[in-house]
């Protein structure tokens, strides 16, 4: 009988440790799947990610090769590409309704910033996720794309953009370009209370902080990168003129007015 108990137990013990076992990759699966499917049909743009590892012990996650295209209409080769995420969940919520995130640490991404003087990619990105989730005010607006409704919610308490690299193409200019420093960005208390917030609308918060970054980063860059600069534009005109670069000033003011 004691044999028995002992091998009942011992079986109990590897039956259980496969199961985590097993659902720690079921849950990595979801994530990326989740990522690559839901995410180009809301953002309208391709997405990729290489890797995703999460703990249901320890609660620690990282995600690797993330690329976020471009949508339509811009030709960088992407958007944003982030080589690590790091990330910090609280395990008992992770089979909950919420998910209640600690941190999430996006580290040294590369961030391109493709610009007219009038629009930008980001912008662009950031309309496209208005678009599919039903606008602005996700409060009161239904989203248009069922890939945009889920159950689950979120709480991030903890969100840092870090050592990022800013890549400035403007298009304008000769798609002229320029590469500077991208102030880390640090959201704190996303989704606390009962609700919380759907990963769509935590996309939107990330991606407007991004883009205001962004475009505050740039201004130097782009201002000399106007300087001397052979300008190219249909509306601008299709010389350096001083008219023509004092056109291309007053788009970068009215660029950086909207995001004020």
């Amino acid at each position: 009988m004691k044999k028995f108990i002992k091998w009942f137990f011992i079986t109990l013990i590897v039956l259980i440790v496969v199961a985590v076992v097993g659902v720690h990759f079921f849950l990595d699966d979801i994530v990326k799947r989740g990522v690559v499917t839901i995410g180009p049909r809301i953002t309208k743009t391709e997405i990729k990610l290489d890797s995703v590892s999460l703990s249901l012990l320890t609660g620690s996650g990282k995600l690797g090769g993330l690329i976020v295209g471009n949508p339509e209409g811009y030709k960088s080769p992407s958007a944003i590409q982030v080589g690590r995420t790091a990330m910090s969940v609280e395990p008992k919520s992770i089979l909950s309704d919420k998910i209640v995130i600690s941190s999430i640490n996006v580290i040294e991404p590369e961030v391109t910033l493709e610009t007219d003087l009038r629009e930008n990619n980001l912008g662009k990105i950031l309309s496209n996720l208005e678009e599919t989730t039903g606008g602005s005010n996700s409060d009161s607006a239904q989203p248009k794309d069922p890939a945009a409704q889920t159950r689950k919610k979120l709480e991030v308490d903890d969100f840092v953009i870090s050592g990022g690299k800013l890549h400035v193409v403007v298009t304008t200019l000769g798609n002229r370009t320029a590469s500077v420093k991208l102030p880390e960005i640090h959201l704190k208390d996303l989704g606390k209370g009962p609700e919380g917030i759907t990963p769509a609308e935590l996309t939107k918060r990330v991606i407007q902080e991004l883009e205001k970054a962004a475009i505050s980063a740039s201004s130097t860059a782009i201002a000399d990168l106007s300087k001397g600069g052979v300008y190219m534009s249909q509306e601008f005109g299709k010389t350096g003129s001083s008219n023509g670069l004092d056109k291309a000033a007053k788009g970068l003011s009215d660029l950086f007015k909207k995001k004020q």
